[in-house]
């Protein structure tokens, strides 16, 4: 597996890259997109495999893992969509399906959607992101009164800086990982050392402070009708941060008609949860996309 560093917008991106032993190159490469607080380490049980048939690329977005996290850019969907965009153009070269969990996801279907024919496909793992009706403001006055309350206070840099600390610590990210993996399995101390290294950059603060304020950005039902590639969604199903029957009911009304689904046994990162579930699905997705 090889890393290079790549420039966007002057600023360093950090990726990974591998590729199958024999000639694949009639077959789509793969972008891999990890979820908030994560980087391309996320991806460990699954770059070594999809590589045996497929070029393999990873991304850490700007703001985490090993990219750099300069606090004069306005970290939100439209930078990392545009992050997504300008390396399949200028790096892979060629159709990219591309793949992303949770907030990574959200910013794989915009890619999707904007590179038109050169996106081969989408995958979308617990993908984070509003639905238009999701985007209405509250009603009432008690209900506007507590959205700007609680708002107010979570805008308070020495309660960010609080928050910060206590999410950044070992024990913290454990327990919160042992929250969102039905699995425990794989929740081990290379997968925390993963997640607390970047927090630890200059910069990092900054980038988590952006998390009260990073816009919404476009709905994903506009995103799906935009989207004219292959989708499919893998679901881990017990995922306790998101009502994964009610989202999924919600995916279904409004992804393309040809959508593939596969539903998982297991909570908001399937990848690295179940990563040999998540492997032979992609692939044999993949194997009908070609």
């Amino acid at each position: 597996m090889d890393t290079y560093c790549w420039s966007h917008l002057g600023h360093a991106v950090h990726t990974v890259h591998q590729q199958p032993e024999q000639d694949y190159s009639d077959r789509p490469a793969l972008l891999l997109v990890h979820g908030f607080g994560a980087s391309t380490d996320h991806w460990r049980y699954n770059i070594p495999v999809l590589a045996k048939t497929h070029a393999v690329h990873a991304i850490d977005l700007l703001g985490f893992g090993r990219s750099s996290k300069p606090a004069e850019l306005a970290y939100g969907g439209p930078l990392w969509r545009d992050q997504l965009v300008a390396y399949v153009q200028e790096r892979i070269g060629r159709p990219t399906v591309i793949a992303g969990n949770s907030l990574g996801g959200f910013a794989a279907l915009a890619a999707g959607a904007e590179l038109k024919q050169d996106c081969a496909g989408v995958v979308l793992l617990n993908a984070a992101g509003p639905f238009s009706d999701e985007q209405q403001p509250p009603k009432g006055w008690a209900a506007i009164a507590r959205q700007s309350i609680g708002s107010a206070l979570l805008k308070s840099p020495v309660l960010q800086r609080l928050l910060f600390e206590n999410l950044r610590r070992p024990a913290t990210i454990r327990r919160t990982l042992n929250q969102v993996y039905v699995d425990k399995t794989n929740v081990d101390d290379w997968l925390v050392e993963s997640i607390r290294r970047p927090s630890l950059d200059p910069g990092a603060f900054g980038v988590f402070r952006t998390v009260f304020d990073i816009p919404r950005g476009q709905p994903l039902d506009e995103l799906f009708a935009e989207l004219t590639a292959p989708l499919l969604l893998l679901w881990g199903m017990r995922d306790p941060w998101i009502n994964a029957p009610g989202r999924r009911a919600t995916f279904q009304r409004h992804a393309p008609a040809a959508t593939t689904e596969v539903v998982l046994d297991a909570g908001h990162c399937p990848h690295d949860e179940v990563p040999d579930q998540v492997n032979a699905s992609l692939l044999d997705w993949l194997a009908g996309l070609t």
